[in-house]
């Protein structure tokens, strides 16, 4: 839900003034995951402390804050420093100043933190760190963790213990319950971080100066003592001597790679590391990235980089490394360019994001279809005797608009599931299920919940994300990368069609056996040969679309959306997309249900937005409609251009026809357009509406 960022330059010659552009620019980049307040921090004009930087509100104002403070000079040039962090979406505390990251351990900023993610068990905390003599400033969970490292670093001291940065940040992490990221500075370790991973991502970017001469990091793995669980009321220190300084030697095997990846050489060349929540923030700095695995430490010293496990997690398996990977993603991806907002821009480039969702999947020439990601799994799938798909939001839509084609080609029995209620029943799962994990960013707490119940039971779990290096695609057994590219507006919108067109195409590999169902896969892929052309000609729309958004309808209180088969899934994402980002309350609605009460609703000034396509139910559909007209309700129809002279006196958008179940991806998007000339008339920014965050990291 907030997003973190790090930056540590050594070796490189770079002014504060630079530095801290660095950071708000790299804020800016992930802004989408929180924006009701940012901050980082950067050395002051001793060199030896911190000034903290923090603003309410969108990360922008901190440029003006930064150039109007006096305790840093921006012009000073340092050659090695390091600094973190945060734009938050409040979860404990209002938006202030008090409650903006980076958080402090103290007046002397023994030790300052920027953190993603929630710590349960923050009450017992403070109240144990109160009687201790600590004081808070903030009604934050996050406080809680920098206190908790100024108090291991007293207790060492007392102790007469070698302080060490690490053991330090392992004990605070062994106290803390819940799902998180840390990032950690401090003015007692000069110019190093450490960072942490506990269920919220984590990326790590290496920009050395010269060609990186290997592409894996060696795990330090903990003493087994570190498996030991501890209390603070009980033994307050666990130290193990293999948490300090670097890597086990004792693993024999290891230790020539060891030396290898020590990026900071020791001449000396420069370097820059990276610490962030997406990869949004790296791409303009570097390619080069390490994925961070639950319950990695890494620790960034003075050029040194050693990554390091909170447990000893069975040493006798081998080491375990953390490969360097580089991210395709173009920078151009992630700006906005002639737009006036990310949302427009990306609800444009559905024409080629689709594309790119097929691009080596599908040949429309042998009318095949093969997705890499499953070749290895499709048999298991086929056997199951039940697929059940767990999501939320809008990806619970693209999973809902799927259920029927899935049953009509599979022949197996299709449930869909909201991840939370999901968790909540905690539903007899057996091992002959597969359940697919429908997730944009691939890192939405309750789906990943889910999805480490499911593997407990044994079920066969398969993933479809849009990130590469996240946590569902990671720990599912396979899964479909939707290729929709970098979407940054908080309300999905060419994600909702890529995974759209990503479920059909597990549909229709699925079923390539099925020789009853052949002619049906035939019709299927020959309407997505043609779906990017047509979903051009639906954009063509925009004007007319804005033309209404700029009329009465921007004061309207209430929306009901009605739809039929394929076309309801379409009627909750519209909903959706209308409330996420103008605020109005709108409703989708299964026409079947009109009559067993929301049809007492329908009066007069109460707009409809009806979904009408030429398909089996198009006459119970028309049904529907006639009972909203009775009544005086005031329809805006979205209908197919072969009946679209049935609708002529009405408000009505008209989209080309496809196949029945492909239609969904063709009816949204004036919802997608409607949704977004609503929120610019009424004032809004599309971008970033009130209240959510894009990437749902915490329960």
């Amino acid at each position: 839900m907030c997003g973190i960022f790090g930056y540590a330059n050594f070796s490189k010659e770079r002014s504060k003034d630079e530095i801290a552009n660095i950071m708000i620019n790299g804020l800016k980049r992930i802004e989408y995951r929180g924006y009701d307040s940012a901050g980082f921090c950067i050395t002051d004009n001793t060199d030896r402390n911190f000034a903290r930087i923090r603003a309410v509100g969108k990360v922008n104002s901190l440029y003006e804050i930064k150039n109007s403070q006096t305790s840093v000079d921006l012009t000073r040039k340092v050659f090695n420093h390091v600094s973190i962090a945060h734009t938050r979406w409040a979860t404990h505390g209002q938006p202030s100043i008090e409650n903006s990251h980076p958080l402090s351990s103290d007046e002397n900023n023994s030790f300052l933190v920027v953190h993603n993610g929630i710590i349960t068990n923050y009450k017992d905390l403070k109240v144990y760190l109160k009687k201790k003599g600590f004081t808070f400033e903030s009604d934050t969970d996050t406080e809680c963790a920098a206190k908790l490292a100024l108090y291991f670093y007293r207790e060492m001291e007392r102790k007469k213990e070698e302080t060490d940065f690490v053991a330090i940040v392992k004990n605070v992490v062994k106290h803390c319950e819940g799902a998180f990221a840390f990032v950690f500075a401090s003015s007692l370790f000069p110019n190093e971080l450490v960072t942490v991973r506990k269920s919220s991502p984590v990326l790590i970017g290496l920009k050395p100066s010269g060609k990186m001469s290997f592409d894996f990091f060696g795990v330090n793995y903990g003493d087994p003592a570190d498996d030991t669980p501890t209390s603070l009321l009980e033994s307050p220190l666990a130290f193990s001597k293999s948490d300090r300084h670097g890597f086990d030697q004792n693993i024999d095997m290891m230790t020539r790679d060891v030396q290898d990846c020590t990026l900071h050489a020791h001449n000396k060349e420069p370097l820059e590391v990276f610490v962030a929540s997406d990869a949004s923030a790296l791409i303009e700095h570097t390619r080069k990235v390490i994925f961070l695995e639950d319950n990695d430490i890494v620790h960034i010293s003075n050029g040194n980089i050693s990554i390091h496990r909170m447990h000893s997690e069975a040493k006798e398996s081998g080491p375990e490394i953390r490969e360097v990977k580089t991210i395709e993603t173009e920078l151009a991806a992630i700006m906005k360019g002639n737009y006036d907002h990310y949302m427009i821009k990306e609800i444009n480039e559905q024409e080629e994001s689709v594309v790119n969702t097929m691009r080596g999947r599908i040949n429309f020439e042998s009318l095949t279809v093969s997705l890499g990601g499953l070749k290895d799994h499709v048999s298991g799938i086929r056997k199951s005797q039940r697929i059940i798909f767990v999501a939320c939001g809008t990806s619970y839509h693209a999973s809902l608009a799927n259920r029927a084609l899935l049953e009509e080609l599979l022949e197996i029995p299709v449930s869909v599931e909201i991840a939370s209620d999901f968790l909540d029943r905690a539903p007899p799962i057996m091992r002959s299920d597969c359940v697919f994990f429908v997730s944009q960013s691939g890192e939405t707490a309750d789906s990943v919940m889910a999805l480490r119940y499911c593997m407990s039971m044994g079920a066969l779990c398969v993933g479809i994300t849009n990130t590469v290096g996240s946590t569902i695609s990671r720990e599912t057994a396979c899964g479909v990368h939707i290729n929709a590219g970098p979407e940054i507006g908080v309300a999905s919108t060419k994600a909702y069609t890529s995974q759209y067109i990503a479920l059909v195409l597990v549909a229709l590999q699925l079923s390539d056996q099925n020789l009853v169902k052949q002619a049906r896969r035939r019709e299927i892929m020959e309407g997505l040969k043609n779906i990017s052309s047509q979903i051009n000609r639906v954009l063509e729309l925009s004007t007319s679309v804005k033309s209404l958004a700029n009329g009465p309808m921007k004061d309207d209180a209430s929306l009901l959306l009605i739809g039929r088969g394929y076309q309801y899934p379409t009627c909750m994402e519209g909903a959706l997309k209308i409330k996420e980002i103008t605020y109005i309350h709108a409703e989708g609605l299964a026409a079947g249900e009109l009559k067993h009460g929301p049809i007492a609703l329908v009066d007069d000034k109460l707009r409809i937005i009806f979904i009408a396509t030429k398909d089996l139910l198009y006459d119970k559909t028309r049904n529907a409609m006639e009972q909203i007209f009775a009544r005086g309700g005031r329809p805006i129809v979205i209908c197919t251009e072969d009946i679209s002279g049935d609708y002529a006196e009405y408000d009505t958008f008209v989209v080309p026809k496809t196949v029945d179940c492909l239609q969904g991806i063709l009816t949204v998007i004036p919802l997608q357009l409607l949704s977004y000339h609503l929120a610019v008339a009424k004032g809004y920014n599309a971008d970033f509406p009130r209240n959510l965050a894009k990437s749902v990291t915490v329960e």
